[in-house]
């Protein structure tokens, strides 16, 4: 398989308050929310950087499309990682996303690996971890 990852979806219990969360709470680009129009369509894509898209979803309605039961999720199952350019930035990030209603799970701090990171989870419980890793060059 060729790698093509081009859209990351979310699954949201409430779209608006997820909407609101990432649009205006986190500064991300988007349309709103699109496809009402269809039943189990309501869907809000957010550019990040090129080539890839997070999209949010009700959780119904990707269990419906999958034609799968809705179980309950753990924050635990996967992570999104936000890397930046400073440990300066990480803070920054942080104080945004807690401004926005994130709840923070761990505090920006220095890693066992030279990094500094910080997690913090969305309305829904998706973990983000934003990070500063001396290792990595971020490529705008």
């Amino acid at each position: 398989m060729k790698p093509r990852i081009t859209v990351i979806t979310l699954g949201v219990d409430d779209l608006e308050k997820s909407l609101q969360f990432y649009q205006e709470g986190l500064g991300l680009p988007t349309q709103g929310i699109v496809g009402k129009e269809f039943e189990h369509g309501a869907v809000a894509f957010f550019d990040l950087q090129q080539g890839l898209k997070l999209a949010i979803w009700n959780r119904k309605d990707i269990a419906h499309d999958a034609k799968i039961n809705q179980t309950v999720s753990s924050p635990t199952e996967f992570t999104i990682g936000h890397n930046v350019d400073s440990k300066e930035e990480v803070d920054k990030v942080m104080e945004q996303a807690k401004q926005a209603g994130a709840s923070i799970t761990v505090p920006p701090h220095d890693t066992f690996w030279g990094g500094y990171s910080g997690y913090f989870q969305d309305p829904d419980g998706h973990l983000w971890e934003v990070v500063w890793n001396p290792h990595w060059e971020i490529i705008e």
